[in-house]
């Protein structure tokens, strides 16, 4: 678990809740439902979209996606839903591009926090290939210090593992992480905190940058 994420979350999800009172924007209200169940929050609804995609085509019509919706237990009435299927349904083509999708109902972050996470990232992916491998944890991370590599019960590669796990996809955990999937992760931490400032100084403690 990375330093002080547990608290960060827990924060988001009262600050989301209390924000979903005063917002009207469906796209929005979507986001802050998903942000109310910590920052995996819109990574798990994307679990539940990749289970319904059947076919693999990685779109959504509208039925799956209301279904994925509910399925998820999203407190959402179908104008809304209808409403913001056709904000991402752009062309009018009565499906929707999940991951496309996903990544929008991210939170947004400003350029300064984008770069400090890419920081991290950098620093991770010692091959510099774009994707963190537990190779390239090797040379970065040390497994000795983990609870349960001192205990016996895990190897090396297993507190790898699971330390990759974390920012992984919780649909597809591969091993491998993008730097799509380590932004996620970030942005779901980030909208947590307020400013800047602090958002750095957190990311600066954490991968010592």
């Amino acid at each position: 678990q990375m330093p002080g994420t547990a608290r960060h979350d827990r924060e988001m999800a009262i600050q989301a809740k209390r924000n979903l009172s005063k917002t009207t924007d469906p796209v929005e209200r979507l986001r802050l439902q998903c942000l109310a169940r910590g920052s995996a929050g819109i990574k798990g609804l994307g679990r539940v979209f990749r289970i319904m995609d059947d076919d693999n085509s990685r779109t959504l019509d509208f039925k799956e996606f209301v279904k994925g919706l509910n399925d998820y237990a999203m407190m959402i009435d179908k104008e809304e839903a209808q409403e913001i299927f056709q904000i991402f349904d752009k062309d009018g083509s009565g499906t929707i591009d999940f991951d496309e999708f996903l990544v929008t109902l991210r939170p947004p972050m400003s350029n300064a926090r984008k770069e400090i996470i890419m920081q991290a990232f950098r620093k991770l992916d010692k091959t510099g290939d774009g994707v963190i491998t537990i190779e390239d944890l090797r040379g970065v991370y040390n497994a000795k210090h983990h609870p349960k590599y001192q205990n016996g019960d895990w190897t090396e590669d297993q507190v790898f593992r699971a330390f990759l796990d974390n920012f992984d996809s919780p649909y597809d955990k591969d091993g491998k992480v993008t730097t799509e999937e380590f932004m996620n992760y970030y942005a779901g931490v980030s909208a947590s905190i307020d400013t800047d400032v602090y958002f750095i100084v957190m990311m600066k403690n954490a991968w010592k940058l």
